[in-house]
């Protein structure tokens, strides 16, 4: 049975104990074994994990992962523990560590409108299994503006007409990744900027690009 730790804290405003508790009702019905932990000296608990296990971190903010940070880091890249999550649990956290955001992809610098904010998330440019069949949505919910690794491969983006300036053309519209997948060493990294709230995934198209991606991340070929 694979094995999934989730790791739910940081910052209230992201609702770390209602992400864990998603995590843990979609990981458990696909056959995952899941532990949450609330404290980030319980992190030495992943070095039981391998290949095919999954590390969910929905963590908002902090310094760091303190004496533990090696052996997550070496976990993914030797050992090929799978990295998956969303908003700034994943890509806002641990604000001070350099590796974090090279392993993860991405850091979140703004969200101008901010929260309820409608705009359009649109599939592509790279064709995935976790995006298949997936069509343009709207949402309504903060748009991440990031600073973005450019090795990522970006499954989803939306565009920022704050950030538009005048071309030969007129405006131009800036295109920012919302879901994306790279690796880290023999480590699957999947990341989709969307969940300031839960309830964000209770669109259908939302929910399933995020369920995949854990799929994906852990080794599954079929993601349906």
């Amino acid at each position: 049975m694979p094995r999934a730790l989730v790791l739910a804290g940081g910052w209230d405003g992201h609702h770390p104990g209602a992400f864990a508790d998603l995590y843990r009702s979609w990981l458990t019905a696909d056959g995952f074994e899941v532990e949450v932990i609330e404290d980030l000296a319980q992190m030495d608990r992943i070095a039981k994990y391998r290949k095919g296990d999954l590390f969910v971190p929905h963590w908002t903010m902090g310094p760091g992962l303190g004496e533990n940070a090696s052996k997550v880091y070496e976990a993914v890249a030797k050992r090929g523990v799978a990295v998956a999550g969303c908003h700034g649990g994943m890509c806002d956290a641990f604000r001070e560590d350099s590796e974090w955001q090279f392993m993860t992809g991405g850091q979140f610098v703004a969200h101008p409108g901010n929260d309820g904010l409608r705009h359009l998330i649109h599939i592509g440019p790279r064709r995935h299994a976790i995006t298949e069949g997936l069509t343009e949505f709207e949402v309504a919910t903060e748009q991440y503006y990031m600073h973005v690794d450019p090795a990522v491969k970006v499954l989803a983006y939306s565009t920022f007409p704050q950030a538009a300036a005048p071309g030969p053309h007129g405006k131009q519209r800036c295109r920012m990744p919302v879901t994306w997948t790279k690796q880290y060493g023999r480590g699957r990294i999947f990341y989709c900027s969307l969940g300031h709230h839960p309830n964000v995934f209770d669109n259908e198209m939302a929910a399933k690009m995020l369920r995949r991606g854990l799929r994906w991340a852990a080794g599954w070929r079929d993601l349906n």
